[in-house]
């Protein structure tokens, strides 16, 4: 038969040509995640991993940790001042929320107060802000009660929240502000970010929509929809990975698992530099309120072997050697080639025998977080490696809810505690001051409950120095301090490893060159690719 211009078959081929065509065009790449922790919406209450990711992606600040460099660069703001204690902010003009409702200063100031006034999440990095006013429609001045090295550090997190929206969705509560919009914001955003909330349950998915309005655009190859799942357990995750049903696991994966998963086509993402694993020792608990009792636990303890547990294949691990309290790297850090931590037996058995307490009097909790496997192995390395001083212990599986609730008073806190930690905004004053200042006792990030006026001055000197000179010497002598009180046992500084899905590239954690300084930035999704 003829194929001419009208033929019936090349009308039909045509057709299914075009109908095909459509249909990719059409289509929707989908990128699904995981993570162990209920995810807390609201930008003002996000403290951990999970809350982190939301806030990125559907929020936006002020300023952004460089890429693949220390330092920050302009994102909201497109240039600052500061002159003492009073910075000056200009905005951008191009900035609307998800709402339509362009971004002004008048925002910035809502969303700073709204920090302060709530108290919740990172809301003590902000304490120290006197007064936030809008000079004009783009100019934020912000004033400090006193000087505050880490400021502009600080502003990676303070999502900017559209007012407007906020206000029109006040709840009941105390006050002209009732609750601050806590209500409408623990299921909604009223953000300007790269991604939209589309649905969020905390206990199960939060689904996000591409924000095809965004002043930086979002590369065609960055997933138009992302779910980002809660609570999975590692087994379906492998199942879900091997079906090409996900594509990026959570960091809390045993060790085993990844590793099968790569040898099934998953590849590992990384994320370093800024955090690591600590071993939380109640310092008012006895025995651990003698410093001697503790150096004695921290001395008995097998680092390597605490390794070698997240060691995952040959050339990836979950954690590299600690030299001490401050990750290697950051600003106060000893470099590893000057030793990492090791066991010492014979310096555990001098530090007990000065020890008040008889250790066979005591039974130590060992507890260990549900929703994160691999701390039990650890917990059972401490009862074998404790067991060899004399101590009894009772190993404790604590699900997440329960741990924040236990740590708020010592006298429910368990003598030892673990926890993955990182510092929130790149800087060591977020890493410690909530960890060790006497202020802050009593979060999931203190349950040593340390009460020590030369770290607190230490901590004080890291956030007031002058120079950055002066802010490396006071935490050098801070990380020595913490040495010698032994609050805590400093497993290993903390390498994350996920699995992924062939179908994503995420250049941030793949990369060394395009890391960022700061975790979770890792997973801005608009910087992800998907091939498919």
């Amino acid at each position: 038969m003829p194929f001419g211009p009208k033929s019936p078959l090349k009308a039909l081929l045509l057709s299914a040509f075009l109908s095909t065509t459509a249909l990719a065009a059409s289509a929707q790449t989908v990128l699904r995640l995981d993570e162990v922790a209920v995810g807390e919406l609201d930008p003002a209450k996000a403290s951990d991993y999970a809350d982190s990711i939301l806030m990125f992606n559907a929020y936006d600040t002020l300023v952004l940790p460089a890429q693949g460099e220390p330092g920050h660069v302009p994102h909201l703001a497109t240039e600052w001042t500061a002159d003492g204690n009073v910075y000056t902010f200009t905005l951008r003009d191009d900035v609307k929320f998800h709402s339509g409702n362009p971004l002004t200063a008048e925002d910035v100031v809502f969303s700073i107060d709204r920090m302060k006034a709530l108290g919740q999440g990172l809301s003590f990095l902000f304490e120290i802000v006197e007064s936030a006013e809008a000079v004009d429609p783009r100019t934020v001045r912000v004033t400090l009660t006193e000087p505050y090295a880490p400021f502009i550090a600080s502003l990676v997190r303070l999502p900017v929240v559209d007012k407007a929206t906020v206000m029109a969705n006040l709840g009941e509560g105390e006050g002209e502000m009732g609750d601050w919009g806590q209500g409408y914001l623990s299921a909604n955003d009223a953000g300007s970010g790269a991604y939209i909330v589309q649905s969020h349950n905390p206990q199960e998915e939060t689904v996000f929509a591409k924000n095809s309005d965004y002043f930086l655009g979002v590369p065609e190859a960055a997933p138009d929809e992302v779910r980002l799942r809660y609570g999975l357990e590692a087994a379906t995750v492998r199942a879900l990975l091997a079906q090409s049903e996900h594509d990026i696991t959570s960091q809390w994966l045993p060790p085993e698992v990844l590793k099968s998963m790569s040898n099934d086509g998953a590849h590992f993402l990384q994320e370093s530099g800024t955090g690591a694993f600590y071993i939380k020792m109640n310092t008012q608990k006895p025995p651990l309120d003698d410093v001697n009792c503790r150096l004695a636990l921290a001395s008995a303890f097998d680092y390597a072997t605490a390794i070698a547990i997240t060691q995952i294949t040959p050339e990836v691990a979950g954690g590299v050697p600690s030299t001490g309290a401050i990750p290697v790297g950051m600003l106060g850090s000893k470099p590893r080639e000057n030793g990492a931590l090791a066991r010492d037996m014979d310096a555990a058995r001098e530090h007990l025998a000065q020890c008040q307490y008889n250790p066979a009097d005591y039974t130590i909790e060992l507890s260990w977080v549900a929703e994160v496997p691999v701390e039990e192995r650890f917990a059972l390395l401490m009862q074998q490696n404790f067991s060899e001083l004399g101590f009894n212990t009772e190993i404790v599986r604590v699900p997440w809810v329960l741990f924040t609730e236990q740590v708020v008073s010592p006298e429910t806190t368990p003598h030892i505690s673990q926890i993955f930690a990182n510092a929130v905004t790149g800087d060591p004053d977020t890493l410690l001051y909530p960890m060790y200042h006497s202020s802050v006792a009593g979060t999931w990030q203190s349950p040593e409950y340390l009460n020590d006026p030369e770290v607190d001055r230490l901590l004080d000197a890291g956030r007031t120095a002058a120079t950055q000179e002066e802010r490396e010497a006071a935490y050098l002598e801070l990380n020595d301090r913490l040495m010698a009180l032994a609050p805590t046992i400093y497993g290993f500084d903390r390498n994350s490893v996920f699995g992924a899905s062939p179908r994503v590239h995420v250049s941030a954690l793949e990369d060394p060159s395009k890391a960022f300084a700061l975790d979770t930035m890792g997973f801005t999704f608009r910087l992800m690719e998907m091939t498919e």
